[in-house]
């Protein structure tokens, strides 16, 4: 059986339909934040942050249909973590999450960011596992519940989703922690 994937683009690529969204991903985050600073909720804040925040899955279908990149592998996650700490930040300044678990997620981002540097530098590269995915789902579900208008109103339903963000948060990150622990003993030994 044939592999039916159209690699169209090689790993050094930089010009990608992926990248593209990527791109008007990071572009379109800013607008998102001052809407949510200024509005917390409305139709069209909830429709920009539901397309900016899914169109991650599309980047990455056609990033799997047409070739990864380098580029792509460093852009994603970028733009999910500018999308998903941007977000947060900005209901914090407009008075609608508290800073403590917001704070907890942005010290774990940068942890974790710390440490797949560090493993990166010796040729090790430890991929988002489902748990962090998930997590990242969670950050952006927290904020679609407020800025959506029909559950703008119904407060602990965000405030329960983002304090599970924090928790699975820190689990991915040991996760995280204890995989580059296991490959770069692995790595020592060889």
């Amino acid at each position: 059986m044939t592999d039916q994937r159209t690699v169209t683009f090689g790993p050094s690529a930089l010009m990608t339909p992926a990248n593209a969204i990527t791109a008007v991903r990071l572009l379109l985050a800013p607008v998102a934040f001052w809407l949510i600073y200024r509005d917390q909720s409305g139709w069209f804040l909830f429709v920009l942050w539901v397309g900016i925040t899914a169109s991650d899955s599309l980047d990455g279908y056609l990033a799997r249909r047409q070739g990864t990149t380098r580029s792509g592998a460093f852009l994603d996650p970028l733009a999910d973590k500018v999308l998903a700490l941007g977000g947060l930040w900005a209901m914090v300044l407009a008075g609608r999450f508290l800073w403590v678990p917001v704070v907890l997620i942005t010290l774990r981002e940068a942890l974790i960011s710390g440490f797949r540097s560090f493993w990166g530098r010796r040729g090790l590269a430890v991929p988002a596992s489902n748990v962090a995915k998930f997590k990242t789902f969670l950050q952006f579900s927290a904020v679609s519940l407020v800025v959506w208008p029909w559950t703008t109103d119904v407060t602990w339903m965000a405030d329960v989703v983002l304090w599970l963000a924090v928790a699975v948060a820190w689990i991915s990150a040991a996760q995280y922690v204890s995989a580059g622990s296991r490959a770069t003993t692995t790595m020592a030994r060889d």
